[in-house]
């Protein structure tokens, strides 16, 4: 029996319009959500007009996603605490097809960082999308303006405007995988061994610690947390609660290693580290029921 055309065709686009997907609203769900949509126009679309499909489905993916991304910006702006955006395992891709050549895989994953994805919920949809499809994928602007709808100067503009909010909002830290590997597993050696000396160690004087609660569906701080004296005390108290009946995973999210942790179980907290200069610059904490609910079937937990 042979295979449905459009549907091969359909999922040789999938990896990168799920990846446009992803970049653009911070959710593997709504990603996901955005991607069937576009699925769904596509099989009953007029597939001999189409002459570029990759082209088309990348415009009708990017459409769906700023019409969503305008619509969850009222729910956003009403959630209690930081918001994160949802982990993405990068274990095996970064949301395109593999990529041989290790500068734009690195270019690929660091799009996917929770570090720039908070930095591109301050852009407008339309600069979140001109920025994905110019930085993350290197559209070129023709396509980016037929994608939006909008002549390729006011595309330039958008890109500009949004390149330099980024470049001025997002923190610089270093990328080296072994590295940050490294610092997250005696991050974690010392936290769960309860050695207040050791975690201080580990610590920037500066450091800054972001936890998404989901809008208070899990206990977590709700403010932001700066220094390296109240995250130390914080994560002291935190490490305290940690049980035998919690088990800890190291694994690549968002281009980096992070940590998911189960309790019984059960996702309860997943925790990922930024560094610069050999000392953590950044903790990030999502402990969001929502956003946690498919780690464990990446663990086959």
């Amino acid at each position: 029996m042979n295979a449905d055309p459009a549907t091969d065709v359909f999922e040789e686009h999938r990896p990168v319009l799920t990846g446009v997907a992803y970049r653009m609203l911070g959710r593997i769900t709504d990603a996901e959500d955005v991607v069937q949509e576009a699925w769904l126009r596509w099989s009953s679309a007029d597939r001999e007009e189409v002459r570029e499909p990759r082209a088309y489905l990348v415009r009708i993916t990017t459409r769906l996603a700023v019409d969503r991304l305008r619509h969850l910006r009222s729910r956003r702006e009403a959630y209690v605490g930081p918001w994160l955006p949802e982990p993405l395992t990068t274990e095996e891709a970064v949301g395109s097809p593999p990529v041989p050549d290790a500068a734009e895989r690195a270019v690929l994953a660091d799009s996917v960082s929770f570090a720039v994805l908070v930095v591109l919920e301050s852009l407008s949809p339309l600069e979140r999308a001109v920025f994905v499809l110019r930085e993350a994928f290197g559209f070129p602007y023709a396509e980016i303006a037929a994608a939006l709808d909008r002549t390729e100067p006011a595309v330039r503009q958008l890109a500009g405007r949004a390149r330099r909010h980024v470049g001025e909002r997002r923190p610089r830290y270093d990328v080296d995988p072994a590295e940050r590997r490294d610092l997250t597993e005696r991050f974690l050696a010392a936290a769960s061994g309860g050695s207040i000396e050791r975690l201080m160690a580990l610590l920037a004087p500066d450091v800054r610690l972001v936890s998404d609660a989901g809008g208070g569906k899990a206990k977590a701080a709700l403010r932001t947390i700066e220094s390296a004296d109240k995250v130390g005390r914080f994560l002291a108290a935190v490490a305290q609660e940690v049980g035998p009946d919690w088990d800890m995973r190291v694994a690549e999210f968002n281009g980096g290693p992070a940590v998911a942790c189960f309790v019984g179980g059960k996702p309860d907290t997943f925790l990922q580290l930024e560094a610069r200069d050999g000392v953590i610059q950044c903790i990030y904490i999502v402990r969001n029921p929502d956003k946690l609910s498919g780690l464990s079937a990446l663990f086959d937990l």
